[in-house]
């Protein structure tokens, strides 16, 4: 029986032979799928500012993806195609990158090891994943609450009331 991610899809540095960001996460989708990952649905692409020192744009999907792989291999499988894209893992967090694909959510539950933490410790503050999220998984549940991708994504952007 196959496990069940959500995968956060992120680049905002051409690549010489994908070309600009959005091509690039075409690419990486394309080549997951031939990694032997059941891509089920992909998101629209976005753009969004980038965090921390990167000056440039990102451009954003999330894809929902079926493989009988637990977390760790699955992150081997992962990191290996952002190696094959040209990404380099300087030690700097935020920083311009080629591709970089992280796992949200998966159907397992929640997972903690010294390389891994799932979910995401971070994807419940960054429309950037939850809006992607939110059109290819809205019903998944965060696991440590009881609100949907959908609901989650709401909060986040709803607007806020101006202070007098």
């Amino acid at each position: 029986m196959p496990y069940h991610y959500l995968i956060a899809l992120g680049s905002n540095q051409r690549h010489p032979r994908h070309g600009p960001p959005p091509q690039v996460l075409r690419a990486a989708l394309a080549a997951m799928a031939g990694a032997g990952l059941v891509v089920e649905a992909i998101s629209p692409i976005i753009a969004s500012a980038p965090i921390g020192p990167s000056r440039r744009r990102y451009a954003n999907a999330a894809a929902r993806i079926a493989t009988p792989l637990d977390p760790p291999a699955l992150l081997a499988l992962l990191q290996s195609l952002e190696t094959r894209f040209g990404r380099v893992r300087r030690g700097q967090r935020w920083g311009a990158r080629t591709l970089d694909l992280d796992i949200v959510l998966w159907s397992g539950g929640p997972w903690h090891s010294k390389t891994l933490t799932v979910p995401h410790p971070r994807f419940r503050t960054r429309p950037f994943v939850l809006g992607p999220a939110a059109t290819v998984t809205p019903d998944w549940r965060d696991p440590s609450g009881t609100c949907t991708i959908r609901h989650l994504h709401a909060r986040l952007t709803r607007p806020r009331p101006t202070p007098r």
